[in-house]
């Protein structure tokens, strides 16, 4: 049994950042592993650095001893709602989420996705919805408001409990967990981690 410290190396992004910070990740990079398993798919970042609690998720991962490797994406364009979903209040004009070919390849390499959208809630399902269209794998939704499956299951998500009528199916990938509670911008409570942590792990077993 070894016993010491694990050292990682992770390349953060694709390019330089841009101005004061420009150590830290922008939005439209990844951080790749050396074996494809598990990516956190995150939200554009704020001003200069990827948002919390992705980065806390990966490292958490990571930390925990995880026998499995963890990447980051963080989306071009990862705010807003999907051009095709139908007219949401609170929508902000002009920001429209999205996936372009590359992002969708570097989804669909891994064997598993945590999918963190922000924190209202049929933003949320519209997001997943989008992403699972195209790509054809299991994922861990969190998110900060409460979402079930049957909010995803009525927007033609496929998830483990509940699934959509089969006329009515519209995804390749499904939703095998859903960690609510986990407030955007801010470190997830160690419950929330080990949540997520568990949903992960099962997943890989099977």
């Amino acid at each position: 049994m070894p016993i010491g410290r694990v050292t990682q190396v992770v390349d953060c992004r694709e390019s330089m950042g841009m101005g004061k910070g420009g150590g830290l990740a922008q939005r439209g990079t990844i951080s790749e592993c050396r074996h494809p398993d598990v990516i956190v798919v995150g939200m554009s970042p704020g001003r200069r650095h990827v948002t919390k609690p992705v980065c806390d998720i990966t490292s958490g991962l990571r930390r925990e001893g995880v026998e499995f490797s963890v990447s980051t994406l963080v989306l071009n364009a990862g705010s807003g709602v999907p051009p095709d979903a139908p007219a949401i209040a609170g929508s902000v004009l002009g920001a429209y989420f999205g996936l372009n070919p590359k992002e969708t390849a570097q989804i669909e390499q891994h064997k598993v996705a945590i999918l963190h959208h922000g924190n209202v809630r049929s933003h949320v399902v519209e997001k997943v919805r989008f992403i699972l269209e195209r790509c054809d794998i299991d994922a861990v939704v969190v998110s900060q408001a409460p979402v079930d499956y049957e909010d995803l299951a009525k927007v033609g998500v496929k998830t483990a409990y509940v699934m959509p009528s089969p006329d009515k199916v519209k995804t390749k990938g499904r939703v095998i967990r859903i960690v609510s509670g986990v407030t955007r911008g801010q470190t997830p409570t160690r419950e929330k981690l080990a949540e997520v942590i568990s949903a992960v792990m099962k997943s890989m077993k099977q």
